[in-house]
This record gives C-alpha cells, sequence and structure tokens, in this order.
C-alpha cells in the first residue's frame, strides 16, 4: 500500500493526500492506496501545486512507512525538527 505526501504550499508542513484527494496534516488521516490507485491520486495532486509541493509515493504498512525511505517518513511525520533542541547555544 502507499500514501500521496508532499508539503503544504503556504508553510511548508508535511501534508498528505485524504479522502477525496484533500489535503490532510496526519499519517493517520492519509489515504492508503494500491499501486494503481497511488499513481491517479499522484497524477492529480500533482496538478494542484497551489497546495502540494514536490508530491511523492510513500510504501506503508499498517500506515506506518515502510521501504526504502521509512526512517525519512518517520521523522518527516512527527512535524517540524528546528526549534525543538534545548535552550543554550555556543559560549
Amino acid at each position: 500500500m502507499k500514501i500521496v505526501t508532499a508539503n503544504r504550499l503556504s508553510d511548508g508542513r508535511v501534508i498528505y493526500a485524504g479522502v477525496d484527494n484533500q489535503p490532510v496534516e496526519g499519517l493517520d488521516q492519509a489515504s492508503t492506496l494500491d499501486d494503481a490507485t497511488a499513481e491517479i491520486v499522484l497524477a492529480e495532486v500533482a496538478g494542484r501545486p497551489d497546495i502540494f509541493v514536490n508530491p511523492y509515493l510513500v510504501e506503508v504498512q499498517d500506515r506506518t512507512p515502510s521501504g526504502r525511505d521509512r526512517l525519512k517518513e518517520r521523522i518527516r511525520s512527527a512535524g517540524p525538527t528546528v526549534g525543538h533542541s534545548v535552550a543554550g547555544g555556543v559560549g
């Protein structure tokens, strides 16, 4: 199974294609698709650059990223990695 993911044009956040190919923020809201349907959905959201920036397919198993990019996709689905570090700095 696959999902379609991208970044949202307005704020750069990770989004997914959900029901009726509408953008959703949660991985749990993303539509899971067979290979043929995934290609169709990818083409449709790619035609909406005002919302979906650089959409691509991700392999999932039970709504969890799998395949070779699984670590990258788990990090992306957890949200921004900037701004979460402990306060302090180089002295």
